[in-house]
């Protein structure tokens, strides 16, 4: 018996997968994304990077409005080590507290997320440089 020959598909190199930091204004929705190089991890020096980044993207969107920040931040080390918090304490913001499986408080990118990851859907860049 002959069976057909299976089909090969070609594959496009992929850029792989990309890490995005986000952070959510209430009413106004995205105020930055952060995107972390490949082969980067996140640790506190590159948490203080992106939160001056933030401090940065505020004053340029907000410019005469004095605001209050208040983060809500997980547990995650590079959140909790000593030069974080001593930033934050610097920048002037505060950080809400809150139990990490508290069935009161819904993760944020539980209802954001899914509609990003749907603009996206189907899209591929050929490098990490790629315009979005």
């Amino acid at each position: 018996m002959n069976s057909p020959s299976k089909k090969k598909f070609k594959t496009l190199p992929s850029a792989g997968e990309v890490m995005c930091t986000v952070f959510l204004g209430i009413g106004n929705g995205v105020i930055l994304l952060d995107f972390l190089e490949p082969g980067q991890t996140i640790n506190s020096d590159r948490y203080i990077a992106t939160l001056t980044k933030l401090k940065a993207q505020i004053s340029r969107v907000r410019p005469e409005k004095k605001t209050v920040f208040l983060l809500q931040l997980d547990r995650a080390r590079p959140h909790t080590s000593f030069n974080t918090v001593k930033h934050i304490a610097n920048l002037g913001w505060t950080v809400l507290q809150h139990p990490p499986y508290s069935p009161d408080l819904a993760s944020s990118d539980f209802h954001r997320l899914g509609p990003m990851k749907d603009g996206l859907r189907g899209q591929h860049f050929p490098s990490y440089d790629a315009d979005v």
